[in-house]
């Protein structure tokens, strides 16, 4: 392979992943993975979340790419594309974002300004229904995603999945 062709990967790969990561969040995390996810979106103490398990699960694909690519080299380019997004994704969602490790840093402007205020609009919704702003790299102006955030308020709740309840469960008795 030439080394634009690798380039070519790596790149495709990472906006596969921006296209993947906007997928998984919004109909596998705020859907039947939400069990994990929940964890992201409440309070909690210590380092490690539930939802951090997503990340470890996803891990698993670009290690077995980095295996086989070294049988053919497409793969192997590939994974180190999912690996990039996966770096940029620790960075822009974990440390700018919610500031894990210590990062302490508040853009005033710009793209990563534009990010920041998705990810927070996308927390202002309590559960995982209604939320906005399902990609990590990808964000829509701030006023756009209040409005969407407004009409999604304005919706009837989605009906409950069996074994689930919509609201406070009352006896035959009380209704």
């Amino acid at each position: 392979m030439v080394w634009y062709e690798k380039l070519a990967i790596v790149a495709f790969m990472v906006l596969f992943m921006e296209c993947f990561a906007w997928a998984a969040h919004r109909y596998v995390m705020h859907g039947w993975g939400w069990a994990w996810h929940k964890s992201h979106h409440e309070d909690h103490e210590g380092w490690f979340e539930k939802n951090d398990l997503y990340a470890v699960v996803f891990a698993i694909v670009p290690i077995v790419l980095f295996v086989v690519g070294l049988w053919w080299e497409p793969l192997w380019w590939a994974a180190l594309g999912i690996t990039v997004y996966g770096g940029i994704y620790a960075f822009v969602h974990d440390m700018l974002v919610h500031q894990r490790g210590g990062f302490r840093w508040v853009p005033k402007r710009g793209y990563f300004k534009r990010l920041l205020q998705a990810h927070r609009l996308h927390h202002a919704v309590e559960g995982k229904d209604g939320t906005v702003s399902h990609g990590f790299l990808f964000a829509r102006k701030p006023a756009v995603l209040k409005a969407q955030l407004r009409a999604n308020a304005g919706r009837s709740p989605r009906t409950p999945s069996p074994g689930e309840t919509a609201g406070p469960v009352t006896s035959d008795a009380q209704r």
